[in-house]
C-alpha cells in the first residue's frame, strides 16, 4: 500500500468517525433523560468487572460515557495519526489507525437502550451485536498484524494480511450465536462460548506483546520494548472501556487506552522519523 493509498484511508476514517460522532450527539440526546427510569441488568462475569465491581456500583450514566469515551477517543485519534504520519512511511501504522477507528462502533451498544425506548424489531439488535463483534475482533487482530509487521513481515503483503484479517474476525463473528434478549449491564450483548473467546483475547494479548518485544532483535531498536508496554498498556484500557459497568470504564479505561496509543504512536515515530 502507498503512502498516499494509506493517507486516503486515514481522511475516510476521519470523515466516518465524525459522521458517527454526530450520530451519537443526537442518540445522547434522546437516551440520556431515560436512564434513571432505566432498570439494570446482570453484571458481566469478565474478570475487570468483578474487580472493578467490588468497588463500584453498576451505572447507566457512567456506560453511556464510556461510549462517550470510546468514539471521541476514535476520532482524536485518527485525526493526530493523520496528523502526524501523513508524511512517515511507517508499515505498523496503518494497523494502529485500524485498531483507532474502530473504537468508534462502541455506538452500537446504544442501540439496546433506543430498543428499550422504542420497541424496534431484534432485526436491528442482532446487526448491531455483530457489527460491534466485527468491529472489537478486528481490532486487537490489527494490533496483532502491526506486531508481525514490525517483527518483520514483508511491508508488500499489506492487502493480503488486511484480507486475512477480514475473513477471520468474519468467520468468528457469525459463527457466535446470539441472544439478543439478553444484555448486560454495560450494554453489551451476551454470546455464546464467552470463555473460548476470552481465551482468544488473553492469546492475542500476550503474542502481541511478546511479538513486539520480539522486534527489538529483528529491527535492532530497544524502542519497540516501549511498543510493547505500550501495546498492554492499550489493550488493558480498552477491556476496562468497553467492559465494565461503572465509573472505572470512562476514567482509567480511556486513560489507559489514550496514553497507551500515544505510547506506540510517540515511540514509531521516533523510529520511523529517522528511517
Amino acid at each position: 500500500m502507498t503512502l498516499s493509498e494509506r493517507n486516503a484511508f486515514f481522511k475516510t476514517g476521519i470523515i466516518v468517525c465524525l459522521i458517527i460522532t454526530v450520530f451519537l450527539a443526537a442518540a445522547s440526546y434522546i437516551i440520556i433523560p431515560h436512564y434513571s427510569v432505566m432498570g439494570e441488568n446482570n453484571r458481566s462475569a469478565s474478570l475487570l468487572q468483578i474487580i472493578s465491581g467490588w468497588f463500584l456500583k453498576s451505572n447507566n450514566y457512567a456506560v453511556h460515557v464510556s461510549i462517550i469515551m470510546a468514539v471521541l477517543f476514535s476520532f482524536v485519534g485518527i485525526i493526530l495519526i493523520y496528523f502526524f504520519f501523513e508524511r512517515t512511511a511507517a508499515p505498523e501504522i496503518l494497523y494502529i489507525s485500524f485498531f483507532t477507528v474502530t473504537f468508534s462502533f462502541e455506538i452500537l451498544r446504544l442501540v439496546y437502550p433506543l430498543h428499550l425506548i422504542y420497541t424496534f424489531p431484534s432485526f436491528y439488535l442482532l446487526s448491531a451485536a455483530r457489527i460491534l463483534i466485527f468491529a472489537r475482533y478486528f481490532n486487537v487482530f490489527s494490533l496483532l498484524a502491526a506486531s508481525l509487521c514490525a517483527a518483520g513481515l514483508e511491508i508488500q503483503k499489506s492487502r493480503n494480511i488486511i484480507m486475512a484479517i477480514f475473513f477471520a474476525v468474519t468467520a468468528l463473528t457469525f459463527g457466535i450465536p446470539i441472544d439478543t434478549e439478553n444484555w448486560d449491564a454495560s450494554f453489551n450483548i451476551v454470546n455464546g462460548f464467552a470463555y473460548i473467546f476470552r481465551t482468544i483475547d488473553i492469546v492475542i494479548f500476550f503474542t502481541t506483546v511478546i511479538t513486539f518485544f520480539a522486534a527489538v532483535k529483528v529491527r535492532g531498536s530497544r524502542e519497540y520494548v516501549y511498543i510493547g508496554i505500550g501495546v498492554a498498556l492499550a489493550l488493558i484500557g480498552r477491556n476496562i472501556l468497553i467492559g465494565t459497568d461503572n465509573w472505572t470504564g470512562p476514567i482509567l479505561g480511556i486513560l489507559l487506552l489514550s496514553f497507551g496509543t500515544w505510547f506506540i504512536c510517540s515511540k514509531l515515530h521516533k523510529i520511523h522519523l529517522w528511517l
